[in-house]
């Protein structure tokens, strides 16, 4: 496998710039999520790598060698899509080897890497099979199988899972880490779903508007957002936010008035605005200390020990707090949330973390 170096990649249709002036290194052997809204640019990076779509400016190296100017077929690359594309007239077996034909390697050969690859995707039952005759998630995995048997350099994977459904989306999801240990594979993988991102990668990617946003491991975005961007995409429920006001060099004044004590940058200054966020799992119904907020509960999502209460503030805004067990209250009843000191965010007022 291979490392795989985008430097200063931008893209334009027209007068429409879809990616940015992006850089980014995938280390050989690493898992690595491009994760962000929809129309953020990550798939359009992806086919940039892949060579579907042209780059108008930047660098893309796939083993140390660049691939602008190189098509699909030579960048030593194999591509799983959303849709899994395969050939309906064909098995498995014949969906699997049909690369491997049209490259003209001698059948023994493509028996052996069929074979492997049916061993580790567990179709080794199914090789007879039509599409037809398969669930959605032996489909999913006889186009990874597919892309197996070419021995690339780099796996590319495009919102693989977003055709399943739920269960299916966990146990595909546990299958392909569980590839990525085998084969120590450098894969880069798309998806809208953060959940996945957290779950899946070495390293993430956020990008939003055709730029990079942040890249680092996943606990690392999680604990130390860069910015408002990061902190309210990655988590879910999302964090919290809350407008503030520096007040002095250890006190926020709230919209509502409330004021809390907490630990600020040294540069801040009295009159500063900033943005307070915190996670739902790092707030808590009860409590009566300086880091406490008082609202109102609207709603109490029950998910079986754990859930989520609605609190509304003074000023409308609602946010949200993680529920354990029976959380003696409900709708309409006056709440006090407890924050832990560690895990609060301050951003500026351009939305870059403070601290």
């Amino acid at each position: 496998m291979s490392e795989v170096k985008i430097r200063n990649l931008h893209k334009s249709y027209g007068s429409v710039d879809v990616l940015k002036d992006n850089n980014l290194i995938v280390e050989n052997g690493a898992f690595v999520v491009l994760v962000g809204p929809s129309g953020c640019g990550k798939s359009t990076l992806l086919r940039c790598i892949a060579g579907l779509e042209p780059i108008s400016s930047g660098t893309i190296t796939i083993g140390g060698k660049t691939v602008n100017d190189l098509p699909p077929a030579q960048r030593e690359i194999a591509m799983v899509f959303q849709s899994y594309a395969l050939y309906p007239h064909m098995d498995v077996y014949g969906n699997m080897a049909f690369g491997l034909k049209f490259a003209k390697t001698p059948r023994p050969e493509i028996d052996a890497r069929v074979a492997e690859a049916a061993r580790i995707l567990q179709l080794e039952p199914l090789l007879k099979r039509r599409p037809r005759e398969l669930s959605g998630g032996q489909r999913q995995r006889v186009a990874i199988g597919r892309a197996i048997v070419r021995k690339p350099q780099v796996f590319l994977f495009d919102e693989p899972l977003s055709n399943l459904d739920a269960a299916l989306r966990i146990n595909t999801r546990v299958e392909i880490a569980k590839l990525h240990k085998m084969l120590a594979a450098t894969i880069v993988y798309v998806t809208h779903d953060q959940v996945e991102a957290m779950t899946l990668a070495d390293k993430i990617v956020v990008m939003n508007k055709g730029r990079i946003e942040q890249t680092g491991k996943p606990l690392d975005l999680y604990y130390k957002p860069a910015n408002l961007f990061v902190a309210g995409f990655i988590g879910s429920p999302a964090m919290n936010f809350l407008a503030a006001t520096v007040k002095d060099g250890k006190t926020l004044e709230l919209a509502d008035s409330q004021h809390l004590n907490v630990p600020l940058p040294a540069a801040s200054k009295p009159g500063d605005q900033v943005t307070l966020g915190c996670r739902p799992e790092h707030m808590r119904l009860g409590g009566d200390g300086t880091l406490a907020l008082k609202g109102t509960v609207d709603i109490i999502e029950r998910l079986g020990e754990t859930g989520f209460a609605h609190i509304r503030m003074a000023t409308g805004q609602t946010i949200i707090a993680e529920v354990r067990g029976d959380p003696g209250t409900s709708p309409g009843a006056s709440a006090t949330l407890s924050l832990a000191p560690a895990q609060l965010h301050l951003f500026d007022a351009s939305g870059q973390r403070l601290g």
